[in-house]
């Protein structure tokens, strides 16, 4: 019996430890950039060729140079969110920094989405495809100076003018930010005066190297980087760039709605097409370590003397479940809670819902801690009332084993015989352990997940519940709840086991003073909640035997 009730705790155990070397990895300094990365930015090594397109036929375009932008002006853009840098190299989104969003916790410094230079290269590009149009490598004109959103000014768009184009066609780029929003229209127009008709395409993409902005892993599930495509027919559908750069990539090319982002923890782009025109989604490998995603769309036939248009919005930012719901269908999935979606969608509801009455995080756990405690209160109850039955049959099993003396199988079975007649169920006490496990490690993915989480302050000492308590407070009360529940365990027969009992708060401790504070503030509140409950049912049964 007391190895079976044993067994569930050393999960348990088990469980922690992989948590706690994935919250090591977490903290871990970053890896330093891939060398062929590094060379890409600095000597302009990488080679890439526009995209083709089998849509309609369009012809593929010419090859063109480097593939990160770089050695070309550019112009500055500020709104209330974002620090941007538009580049005259295929006006490209080259730079954009997160103003709501710091680096680090204490630090003051903006967090960088988008850039050219290392350590992580990631930028936006757009082009058009066809003989002789211009594509993210042409040069375009920019306005003058930098360029700012004014106050009481919703909206700032920039046109770009192409420099080179076939003769008698003009093509402009226009760049649209918004007050209040992370997405970025582009647009472009085409004038045709050629004298005959054409029929460009356009196409839209993100080039990244393959290197995660942060490493996070949990349970041997590593939070996913890569692009994602979403279609109404297949949903979401993630491409892993080793699956890109061996060529097994699978995912739905063609379609008539849907878009395709490029994900890493906490932040996400995504270009988001209007639904109803035929697109191709691309993804491919463009030099070492580099890769580009995106959509290529028609703008349709264009004859002489007429103009044509395509505009496409960009989603560029964090990570905010609410508002992604509204942009795009399915955008909202980009958030990856691993292999427990399932339990960490509904745990991550619960949380937003009690953090909307409350306006505190830390709170809406304590709330959802009270919530998880209700929903298993018939299991929890009815393992501590085996646990405190157990612990009145404690002077009948040391005499039983003083009475078997080294007979394991006969005090196993008199053990046993002992149980049914009480009625006792001596696996009661592993049931409340085994349920909360998937409850702990679903929250572990919430709190690391979630950007509504990163650097989220609940009270007093504790201002980031995705990072560890700073003074290791919440930790030290964690272990000493978990030794009063110990005491209120019936001791095992086993000196061997009663000794493993009374080291693992000891162990647990040590474990927690890494984990997010978020998740230990979780098992505090449990803890508390259970020791309330375990006394009190303790207290009942060893009263009524005494009665």
């Amino acid at each position: 019996m007391d190895n079976r009730r044993l067994i569930p705790a050393l999960v348990f155990f088990f469980a922690l430890f992989m948590l706690y070397d994935a919250w090591i990895k977490h903290n871990a300094p970053p890896p330093a950039p891939a060398p062929a990365v590094a060379a890409a930015v600095s000597g302009g090594a990488a080679q890439a060729d526009a995209p083709t397109t089998s849509l309609s036929g369009a012809p593929a375009a010419t090859p063109t140079a480097d593939v990160i932008p770089s050695g070309a002006p550019s112009i500055r853009v500020e709104t209330d969110l974002v620090v941007a840098e538009v580049s005259a190299e295929g006006g490209s989104l080259v730079h954009l920094e997160l103003k709501d969003h710091k680096k680090t916790f204490e630090g003051q410094e903006s967090l960088v989405l988008f850039d050219r230079a290392k350590p992580h290269v990631y930028v936006a590009q757009t082009g058009l495809i066809g003989e002789g149009m211009p594509n993210h490598k042409t040069r375009f004109t920019l306005p003058d100076g930098d360029q700012a959103l004014a106050a009481g000014q919703d909206e700032l768009s920039l046109r770009l003018q192409a420099a080179e184009a076939p003769a008698g066609i003009t093509v402009s780029k226009i760049l649209t930010f918004r007050r209040g929003s992370y997405e970025v229209d582009t647009r472009y127009e085409v004038l045709n005066e050629s004298g005959e008709a054409i029929s460009p395409f356009a196409y839209f993409q993100f080039t990244r190297d393959g290197e995660p902005a942060e490493s996070v892993q949990a349970m041997g599930v590593s939070t996913f980087t890569g692009p994602a495509v979403y279609t109404d027919a297949e949903k979401y559908q993630k491409i892993h760039f080793e699956d890109i750069a061996d060529g097994s990539a699978k995912f739905n090319r063609k379609a008539s709605d849907g878009w395709i982002a490029m994900v890493q923890h906490y932040f996400v782009g995504a270009w988001l097409p209007a639904p109803g025109a035929e697109r191709e989604f691309i993804a491919r490998k463009v030099g070492n370590n580099l890769f580009s995603a995106g959509v290529i769309l028609p703008l349709g036939n264009i004859d002489s003397g007429q103009s044509g248009s395509l505009s496409v919005p960009m989603y560029a930012g964090p990570q905010e479940q609410d508002n992604l719901k509204e942009i795009a269908p399915g955008l909202d999935l980009v958030v990856d809670y691993g292999w427990l979606t399932v339990i960490a969608s509904p745990v991550f509801w619960l949380l937003e819902w009690f953090h909307g009455l409350t306006g505190n995080w830390g709170w809406a756990i304590i709330l959802v801690t009270l919530v998880i405690k209700a929903l298993f209160f018939p299991l929890s109850a009815a393992s501590y009332k085996s646990m405190a039955k157990m612990r009145t049959l404690g002077p009948r099993l040391q005499r039983m084993k003083e009475q078997y003396g080294d007979d394991k199988a006969k005090l196993q079975q008199e053990m046993m015989e002992m149980y049914r007649r009480e009625k006792i169920n001596p696996l009661g006490g592993c049931l409340p352990i085994l349920v909360q496990i998937p409850v702990f490690i679903a929250l572990y993915w919430v709190l690391l997940g979630s950007v509504e989480m990163r650097h989220a302050p609940w009270l007093g000492w504790i201002q980031d519940l995705s990072s560890k308590d700073p003074y290791f407070i919440l930790p030290i009360i964690m272990g000493v709840s978990m030794l009063v529940q110990t005491k209120l365990n019936p001791t095992p027969p086993d000196p061997m086991q009663a000794k493993i009992m009374m080291a693992m708060p000891i162990v647990f401790t040590f474990m927690f003073l890494w984990f997010p504070s978020g998740l230990v503030l979780y098992w505090v509140v449990n803890n508390l909640l259970s020791i309330a409950q375990q006394w009190q049912i303790t207290r009942m049964i060893e009263g009524g035997k005494k009665a």
